[in-house]
């Protein structure tokens, strides 16, 4: 780790260069806030680290600069949006938000998009939910990487899943997963750190777990989380993305950083929300939630274990000291970030 960089100023890095490839000042900020706040917690496979393959379609129109989502299907509870190409950012904040103001109508609310970049942390659109104080459930495909139960290659993408949900008086409880058995950009930095993998993170092309890291992803597949029960959450993922938005599906998909970077991903994603309030009332919301934050801190620890955690508390901790002190950056992040910055000839940020 090298000297931790200060939060405002790496989002003024990517802000920069986002409108450097083209983005609107709005849109460049759609796309900081996501990336940094992941750095931020500590998830540096899904911030920066994505910048510079961003920026590279970005510049060759496969994602394009100025692309406006849009609405072409909807009724009070429900919407389909084409994301006219845009970065997954764009597209994906857009979609959460209309699916937000829907649930603010009508208590419940669900919106697919179809036709955009790469969703990046897909947990962030379920904060921008609990943030509304709402409940809010986020699924996303992409280029099959994973194998299923039986197979000898990839059936599915590492499908994300992600909830959120309001802690009145705390942090949002926040749960984003590959359902991979774990992210591929894990596999990457494993092997550019000259690390060992476990056993099972991969599948071989016989078939056969493997512990060569550097056959993912020609001769190998990411092993499904938890077996045959990752494999279902997966397909539930395409289900709620590709298939209610009419987009792409499974091997339709495109591979956004391996593909020539002038053709466009068509990745997918699906949001539903839950309006708390609408479904139940404050007060008994909060005790309820209070019971169950109490529930899991009280549960017997482990020796060395100073407390069970919720989803989200070993983050939103970690966002908390960068706040203080800056952000830690991996030197993997800090190399990618230099590849960003020099892709629209911009200095890195100090």
């Amino acid at each position: 780790m090298s000297q931790p960089i200060a939060a405002a100023d790496l989002a003024a890095f990517v802000r920069a260069t986002g409108q450097k490839a083209g983005l609107s000042p709005g849109a460049a900020d759609t796309l900081a806030e996501p990336l940094v706040l992941a750095d931020m917690m500590g998830v540096h496979t899904h911030g920066t680290k994505l910048l510079a393959g961003y920026l590279r379609k970005l510049l060759a129109d496969g994602y394009r600069p100025q692309g406006v989502p849009k609405v072409v299907r909807e009724g009070p509870a429900w919407a389909v949006v084409d994301g006219d190409a845009a970065l997954g950012q764009v597209g994906c904040t857009m979609a959460m938000r209309l699916a937000i103001a829907k649930a603010k109508q009508v208590g419940v609310a669900t919106v697919s998009i179809r036709n955009t970049g790469h969703i990046g942390a897909a947990g962030y659109y379920a904060l921008l939910a609990a943030r509304a104080g709402c409940l809010g459930i986020v699924a996303g495909n992409d280029v099959p990487t994973v194998a299923a139960p039986g197979s000898r290659g990839p059936v599915f993408g590492s499908n994300p899943l992600a909830y959120a949900a309001p802690v009145p008086g705390g942090d949002p409880l926040l749960f984003d997963i590959s359902t991979a058995a774990v992210a591929g950009g894990k596999v990457y930095a494993a092997v550019a750190r000259g690390e060992p993998i476990p056993a099972d993170w991969l599948i071989g092309d016989d078939g056969r777990p493997t512990t060569d890291g550097s056959l993912y992803p020609a001769r190998a597949a990411l092993a499904p989380m938890a077996g045959h029960k990752g494999y279902g959450f997966a397909l539930l993922a395409e289900l709620l993305s590709g298939v209610l938005s009419g987009g792409m599906v499974a091997a339709q998909v495109g591979h956004w950083m391996a593909d020539p970077p002038e053709v466009p991903s068509r990745h997918s994603a699906g949001f539903v929300v839950v309006d708390v309030e609408a479904i139940c009332d404050h007060e008994t919301y909060a005790a309820a939630m209070s019971t169950i934050v109490r529930h899991v801190h009280e549960a017997p620890a482990v020796a060395g274990v100073e407390r069970v955690l919720l989803p989200g508390e070993r983050e939103w901790a970690r966002h908390r000291a960068a706040e203080v002190a800056g952000i830690p950056l991996p030197t993997d992040v800090r190399e990618k970030i230099a590849a960003a910055a020099a892709l629209v000839g911009l200095q890195p940020p100090p």
